[in-house]
């Protein structure tokens, strides 16, 4: 298919395939940044939850080195209310508090609109895309039907002028089907990612609290360093 024929196909749609063209930039733009940034919140959140439930009790070095390890994540702000706290809930000797408890459910709250972050796009675009290759293909369709009323018109001409209104009607579909797909991922990814939060929660106030952690036997209940204990 050569560029010369590109051009042709979408002058025939009156240009509808050139909007088209520029909702699937746009859709590969939010997709490609979507998923970096939940594959990185998923990955390093993981090994963040993990190294914290290795740990006996958490201290302020631990907070301070996880705080560090967390930034730009979302569990950024759950480690931050934990530090922030960490004099008051040492001072009352728990951290198995109601206060305590809303301060972190308060975090996740604020943290969660971010996670479907221009989603919202992919969602116009999964809906649009097939309505508007629809219309470029009926454009279309006025083109080639308005070979038959010149004089000595030619069959072929119709039929294949059908065949390149089509393109815009499978343009549309397309680009549809690729931002559903995303989308239903995405979404996917964020409940994963939502329950992370909500188990690191949980880890938080265990560990503050001081209370022994509850061990398999064979593993040592030593307390470890934060980072040494996350898993690769």
């Amino acid at each position: 298919m050569s560029f010369a024929y590109i051009v042709h196909l979408a002058n025939y749609s009156d240009g509808v395939l050139y909007v088209l063209m520029f909702l699937f930039v746009v859709e590969l733009a939010v997709i490609f940044d979507r998923a970096w940034y939940l594959r990185n919140a998923i990955s390093k959140g993981k090994k963040i939850l993990w190294g914290i439930s290795n740990q006996g009790k958490l201290r302020r070095p631990d907070l301070e080195e996880l705080s560090g390890m967390a930034k730009g994540l979302p569990e950024e702000a759950l480690i931050g209310v934990a530090l922030r706290h960490f004099n008051l809930i040492h001072h009352y000797g728990s951290a198995r508090g109601e206060a305590f408890a809303n301060r972190l459910d308060e975090a996740i709250f604020l943290t969660t609109p971010s996670l479907d972050k221009r989603l919202w796009i992919l969602d116009t675009i999964v809906t649009l895309a097939p309505l508007l290759g629809l219309f470029g293909t009926i454009l279309g369709m006025f083109h080639a039907f308005s070979i038959l009323a010149a004089p000595g018109h030619d069959a072929t001409s119709v039929t294949g002028g059908v065949a390149d209104a089509l393109i815009a009607t499978a343009s549309g579909l397309f680009i549809a089907m690729i931002g559903l797909l995303s989308f239903n991922a995405f979404n996917n990814s964020i409940e994963k990612t939502i329950f992370q939060l909500e188990s690191l929660k949980l880890v938080l106030m265990n560990r503050l609290d001081g209370a022994p952690v509850v061990l398999e036997e064979g593993f040592s209940a030593q307390p470890t360093n934060a980072v040494s204990k996350v898993p690769a």
